[in-house]
């Protein structure tokens, strides 16, 4: 390992943690834990498990050894500069659905990063498509049980993945799903859905074939590709109308019931943007089991429609209903929730007549209207069309639209930009049924 490596660096060092005591300090660069080489965030977690440790790291020129004293399993106190303590691994891939390459220049840089990493699969919920991982990387995965592995499968049909991901080796990856399973590594699989590429028949033997791993492979969504308006000199692709939606979501539920009497989970689900185009109900939250892949869209409607009917029926905690002081708020969402958003707006309005509640589907301008999510709406597009409407004391957010550590969108408009154009206060709702109720009436958490 390198020594210098930045990426080892000790941030902060906790105040009365074992490391503090031990006599650790912040600059420190980690070398080694009980004689094991540190590479990354999954060699340290694996080696800080004992009671005792010693901790090797680089003060200045200086190699230093530590004793460090903690209970089994406790951490023992350090942060890094890099949460991964190495660097991000970039896609070598050219996927035909990718959706980095339909995005417009100029925006920030961090946006057009491919990554492909296992241990972003591990540690934020990344899918990785195997094509990117060694030996090594493999043997890792095993032996310290990185799991669950998201993998973006999008087909078991060798010759058709190479032809997807324009790679040639995407094929003979497929066989690392065998290794996994033979080694219990839990998994969950993605396949982004092209119109005539891999549906139909294709999405069938894929499912069928992926049927193999489970129950190690606990989850399979069905999700189809974004088509944003920049897509010239790309794989030309097709949007999906309401009659492919209802094939899609009828090969999925056909296969639901054989899992489910084989394996007691239904382990492949169509996302809900299937459901919304095929004007169908999404399904019960039994069929979610769990709700294993919510950040791809699988079951978010389900399970916030039952959140906020909950939180309807048992009214604001702590504060009487009579004591709600009269709230007027626009909410502004995606073209994609606006009508369950909307019908929830109505059902509260219904049984708190003092609250006026506005719905706002924003058409995204800037990507082209056939994205229709919430997440991938801008800060100009969102300004620009309301605007043009009258709109209320505040205007309600999905958490989503904005950066996750910094209240930025994505075309870096900020969001006291917005509320200054707009002369109006934001507020920022986190997703669940709960925080949305309580945004609706006014009340703050």
């Amino acid at each position: 390992m390198n020594k210098a490596n930045e990426s080892h660096v000790i941030s902060a060092v906790t105040a009365g943690s074992p490391a503090e005591a031990a006599g650790i300090k912040a600059g420190d660069k980690i070398i080694s834990i009980n004689g094991e080489p540190v590479e990354d965030i999954f060699d340290y977690r694996y080696n800080i498990l004992s009671e005792k440790l010693e901790i090797t790291v680089l003060r200045g020129e200086e190699e230093l050894s530590f004793t460090v004293l903690k209970e089994e399993d406790d951490d023992p106190g350090l942060e890094f500069k890099s949460g991964l303590m190495d660097e991000y691994r970039r896609c070598r891939n050219n996927c035909i659905f990718c959706f980095i390459d339909q995005m417009p220049p100029g925006m920030r840089e961090t946006l057009y990063f491919k990554d492909d990493d296992s241990r972003l699969s591990f540690l934020q919920g990344n899918y990785v498509t195997l094509t990117n991982l060694s030996e090594k990387d493999v043997d890792r995965i095993i032996r310290f049980k990185m799991e669950p592995i998201n993998i973006s499968f999008q087909t078991t049909n060798p010759e058709l993945r190479c032809k997807m991901l324009n790679n040639r080796f995407a094929g003979e990856s497929l066989k690392i799903a065998d290794r996994l399973f033979e080694a219990g590594v839990t998994m969950n699989g993605q396949i982004v859905l092209c119109k005539g590429v891999n549906d139909g028949a294709e999405l069938e033997r894929t499912i069928v074939d992926l049927g193999k791993y489970a129950p190690v492979l606990e989850s399979i969504s069905v999700v189809p590709v974004g088509l944003t308006k920049f897509r010239e000199g790309l794989y030309p692709l097709e949007p999906f109308e309401k009659e492919d939606a209802c094939k899609v979501i009828d090969l999925i539920e056909k296969y639901q019931k054989i899992f489910y009497e084989k394996f007691g989970l239904h382990l492949v689900h169509a996302s809900d943007e299937w459901y919304i185009l095929a004007g169908r109900e999404v399904p019960e939250e039994d069929r979610y089991d769990g709700y294993l892949q919510l950040e791809n869209g699988v079951g978010m409607v389900r399970l916030q429609k039952t959140e906020f009917y909950e939180a309807l029926n048992d009214g604001p905690k702590g504060l009487a209903k009579f004591m709600l002081k009269p709230h007027k708020c626009t909410i502004v969402t995606g073209r994609l929730a606006y009508p369950y958003i909307k019908e929830y707006s109505e059902a509260l309005m219904k049984a708190y007549p003092k609250m006026k509640v506005n719905v706002v589907a924003i058409r995204n301008d800037f990507f082209g209207e056939r994205i229709t999510v919430a997440g991938l709406l801008t800060g100009q597009d969102i300004i620009a069309q309301l605007k043009e409407i009258p709109h209320y004391d505040n205007i309600l957010l999905p958490e989503c639209v904005l950066k996750a550590d910094d209240p930025i969108f994505l075309d870096d408009v900020r969001l006291s930009e917005l509320e200054n154009a707009l002369q109006v206060k934001a507020q920022v709702v986190k997703s669940n049924g709960q925080a949305l109720f309580n945004a609706m009436l006014g009340i703050k958490g």
